[in-house]
């Protein structure tokens, strides 16, 4: 099924769209602002948003980030999340999981299988809704330490212009 998926993205990545957009009708991209910590960049990262600038999307599909950031140019092509956002989706789901399932198998009055069925259901929606906002933020978090490829971006100690 990845040739499928593959030729998919192709598909659309040749599709013209505003969304991918690299620069904007003068050519140039916008001055992105930076931010103020690793964890602040982790929180856009986890939004969706470049952890660069804070505004442009991060992911045009569920999984695939841009390239580059339609606003401010930050190149993606060097992050590697791999499976670490599913490990991280699957730990969190089970923590969350746990006094739930604890839970529903002391206090209700459910069979087996009506419980099976929803802490399956539970579980499978968990992992999908935390799947993007992982990877958005370890890739975030890549960026910040400068990891596979990217290069370190300057703290705001360095960077004179942030005002802050």
């Amino acid at each position: 099924m990845t040739g499928f998926e593959t030729m998919l993205d192709r598909l659309a990545d040749d599709m013209p769209s505003e969304d991918r957009a690299d620069a904007d009708d003068s050519g140039s991209f916008h001055a992105p602002d930076l931010p103020g910590s690793a964890l602040q960049a982790a929180v856009r990262g986890m939004r969706g948003h470049c952890p660069s600038c804070g505004n442009g999307r991060m992911f045009p599909r569920l999984l695939k980030p841009f390239a580059h950031c339609p606003l401010c140019g930050q190149d993606w092509t060097a992050q590697q999340a791999d499976d670490f956002p599913a490990y991280v989706a699957i730990i969190l789901t089970g923590h969350i999981m746990a006094p739930v399932i604890i839970y529903m198998v002391s206090e209700t009055d459910f069979s087996m299988w009506t419980n099976l069925a929803i802490i399956i259901v539970m579980a499978m929606i968990l992992i999908g809704a935390l799947l993007q906002p992982a990877k958005g933020a370890i890739i975030a978090l890549q960026w910040w330490m400068g990891l596979h490829g990217f290069d370190k971006p300057p703290r705001p100690e360095a960077n004179p212009e942030s005002g802050k």
